[in-house]
């Protein structure tokens, strides 16, 4: 919460004033805020001396950014050298007690690295240099040299808690994966194993839905906004280093959405009986307001969305039998026109009553993740990564922190609510049907309008049996 209320308040305000020995000509500032600077000389102002450290919004705001113009690795590695260079002076017993004033320092600055970026550590040079730094500091202070270790172990803990969440979506994924024939198979029985049977309370339903929500956000970097962008610094090519690097916990959370659309559309379309679809739409209304409630913004969306798809859309008989004045109410505040006004509005309301908050629960806020990252998108895009000097646009660069850095906190909130193990096996698991399967499924319970609709019947029959 810190690092955000000072990029959103003060961020260009900041004590930013260089140690004296580092040269004004190679930074420049406005009203006492870093706007631009080379690359070395902005590297040279993370450096920690004795009686410097980097502002904390700075070392954010750094460490994120810049990836657009070099490797992690090539950062650490000449930050490690500065480090090391700067208090080497050929006299063994001063290089002891320089290192020993300044250790302490670099520690932070290192811990500060590892614990707001830990994916760039599953880079084997990486946490070599770290051990490299080590064993440097241990020859002037032991008590730095065991920081360094814990720092290390918490570290390895957050990689290996990484590593099982990825093998956990891809299994689950896996799982979800399997065609729905038993879907249909059910449908065609009139068996009612569905949402409704597994959690008929909306409200709960909403309450394992930001579980599932907080999970996924929590193991997203911060870097990853960036490097989903790629390289459009023609100074350096470091397109590799994109093409290489994944976006792994982004994308999951994307597909998360994209699920959730589906599965809405799949327990409204898959129903023989109108009476019982039409309960699935008032249900999922009723999921939909809570996850407003909370301030489950993703959620929302995401059950919005399967309500839209023209497979449920087309149910006209369907929809008579519901009151939409709910639907309609939430519609509009994730209104699309004026750049989502509504919906930034909402946003804006229920960020304050995190930041006020007495309890977990008002502490919430899922975002519309969808728009959070066209926003941060089209703020790299608008904007340079250089000035026309050779300077690093640093004014852009605290844009993206600001986005990135409100993002983090919403990120670390741990959800209040009971888990109920059933119903999240089911949200993730259930098989859903494709596009064309709930054409087909949509079809089938309300007959073609058409010649159009039946053409399209047709072709999907034939590609079913195929």
């Amino acid at each position: 919460n810190g690092l955000y209320t000072m990029l959103r308040g003060s961020v260009r305000v900041g004590s930013f004033s260089p140690p004296m020995e580092v040269s004004y000509g190679d930074m420049c500032y406005h009203d006492n805020s870093l706007v631009s600077g080379s690359l070395e000389a902005l590297i040279q102002h993370l450096v920690p001396t004795v009686d410097y450290y980097p502002d904390r919004s700075y070392v954010f705001t750094f460490l994120l950014s810049s990836r657009l113009f070099l490797h992690p690795y090539e950062l650490m590695s000449r930050l490690c050298h500065l480090c090391v260079e700067q208090h080497r002076s050929g006299d063994l017993l001063l290089d002891k007690i320089r290192i020993r004033d300044v250790a302490p320092k670099i520690v932070q600055l290192l811990t500060e690295w590892t614990e707001t970026f830990p994916y760039d550590f599953r880079d084997e040079r990486m946490m070599h240099c770290l051990k490299e730094m080590s064993h440097h500091l241990a020859r002037g202070d032991e008590y730095s040299w065991r920081a360094m270790q814990q720092m290390t172990q918490r570290l390895i803990q957050r990689l290996a808690a990484l590593g099982q969440y990825e093998e956990a979506i891809a299994t689950l994924n896996a799982s979800a994966a399997e065609r729905p024939t038993a879907l249909k198979a059910k449908q065609q029985n009139g068996h009612r194993h569905d949402v409704l049977s597994v959690c008929d309370d909306a409200f709960i339903l909403a309450q394992q839905l930001t579980h599932i929500e907080l999970d996924r956000l929590s193991f997203i970097g911060p870097e990853e906004f960036i490097q989903a962008f790629g390289v459009k610094d023609h100074l350096v090519n470091h397109k590799s280093f994109f093409r290489k690097r994944k976006t792994t916990n982004l994308e999951a959370y994307v597909a998360w959405f994209n699920r959730l659309s589906y599965l809405v559309a799949t327990e409204i379309c898959m129903p023989v009986k109108k009476k019982h679809r039409a309960r699935a739409l008032e249900f999922f209304i009723d999921v939909a307001r809570e996850c407003y409630n909370i301030g489950n913004f993703n959620s929302l969306m995401a059950i919005i969305s399967g309500m839209n798809m023209s497979p449920v859309s087309r149910l006209k008989k369907t929809w008579s039998k519901v009151n939409t004045d709910k639907f309609d109410i939430l519609e509009h505040q994730m209104d699309p026109s004026s750049n989502f006004s509504n919906y930034r509005t909402a946003l804006r309301g229920a960020t304050q009553r995190s930041i006020t908050a007495h309890s977990n629960q008002e502490k919430i806020v899922i975002p519309f993740f969808s728009l959070l990252i066209k926003d941060i998108y089209f703020l790299n895009e608008g904007c340079a990564n250089r000035l026309p000097n050779g300077h690093v646009n640093f004014e852009k660069l605290w844009d993206l922190a600001k986005q990135v850095s409100e993002f983090l906190v919403w990120r670390q909130v741990m959800c209040p609510f009971e888990r109920d193990r059933k119903i999240l096996q089911y949200l993730v698991t259930t098989p859903v049907f494709t596009e064309d399967e709930l054409h087909l499924a949509s079809y089938e319970t309300e007959g073609p309008e058409n010649h159009l609709e039946k053409d399209s019947r047709r072709s999907l029959r034939c590609v079913t049996l195929l």
